[in-house]
């Protein structure tokens, strides 16, 4: 039983279009700044909350995320403060779900079994982490098989079609499903550069969990285009880029043009 899969599948009927994933970076632009805008992106009901713990080579991500991330390390976040905030913005909106996206490295240093067991105990229902291959992943599935939190694995559309079978069929929670090869921040014709449909057919072949798609999500088109096709859209880059030029109220403005479901 996945508490994430099934809060994706009890919101996602009630919506015409994907539900809202929103990626925000702990400790940027502060750690105090970073805590008020999920705050805001809660408030306004975004289902899902996908928080970054910094690290300084963070390998998936594009140029705005990778500045963002050194820049929040100057504020020295601390992983096990982290859960605590989160944790707390948890119980504050239980309407909506958070989810823990960092890089080995920290995830080292802080423990990985205690990683997952902190997290869960703060309510923390998922866990991302780009860089751990699934064959290197047998003490963090084990952990999380332990304390009923989702390890949220990501498929990718260079990925053989033996893989894509091998990781979906041992997934829980959702499945990430990475819309174009790259770094996340590039824009993107979700139409054009492959047959998104075909790839996310495939993938639901093998698994019946909900399906996450992002890199590259900018305008409201490719995230009406997903709808029927994927229960989640996120967007990370181009909410960060419009953090960046306007604040809070650019980051609102944006999120409600592609989720137009979270103004009624």
């Amino acid at each position: 039983m996945s508490q994430l899969a099934d809060f994706i599948n009890a919101k996602q009927p009630l919506s015409n279009r994907p539900l809202a994933m929103t990626h925000v970076i702990y400790g940027y632009p502060s750690i105090e700044a970073s805590l008020e805008w999920m705050q805001t992106l809660l408030a306004m009901g975004v289902e899902t909350l996908e928080v970054q713990f910094p690290f300084s080579d963070p390998v998936a991500d594009g140029p705005a995320i990778v500045e963002a991330c050194h820049l929040a390390l100057e504020s020295q976040p601390k992983m096990q403060q982290c859960l605590t905030d989160l944790g707390r913005l948890g119980r504050d909106y239980p309407d909506s779900k958070i989810l823990l996206m960092s890089y080995l490295n920290p995830v080292y240093r802080f423990g990985v079994s205690k990683l997952v067991e902190v997290a869960a105990k703060e309510g923390i229902t998922g866990l991302i982490l780009p860089d751990l291959p699934v064959e290197h992943a047998q003490e963090y599935q084990a952990a999380c098989a332990e304390h009923a939190l989702d390890a949220i694995w990501l498929i990718t559309p260079n990925m053989p079609k033996d893989r894509i079978k091998r990781i979906a069929g041992q997934a829980t929670g959702m499945l990430y499903c990475v819309s174009r090869s790259g770094v996340t921040g590039q824009k993107a014709n979700l139409k054009s550069e492959f047959d998104l449909i075909a790839y996310l057919d495939e993938i639901r072949q093998h698994t019946q969990v909900p399906l996450a798609v992002g890199f590259g999500i900018r305008e409201a088109e490719q995230v009406a285009a997903l709808n029927g096709f994927a229960d989640i859209a996120i967007v990370g880059s181009a909410l960060l880029e419009a953090y960046n030029q306007g604040g809070i109220e650019a980051g609102q403005e944006l999120v409600t043009r592609l989720f137009p479901q979270l103004s009624q």
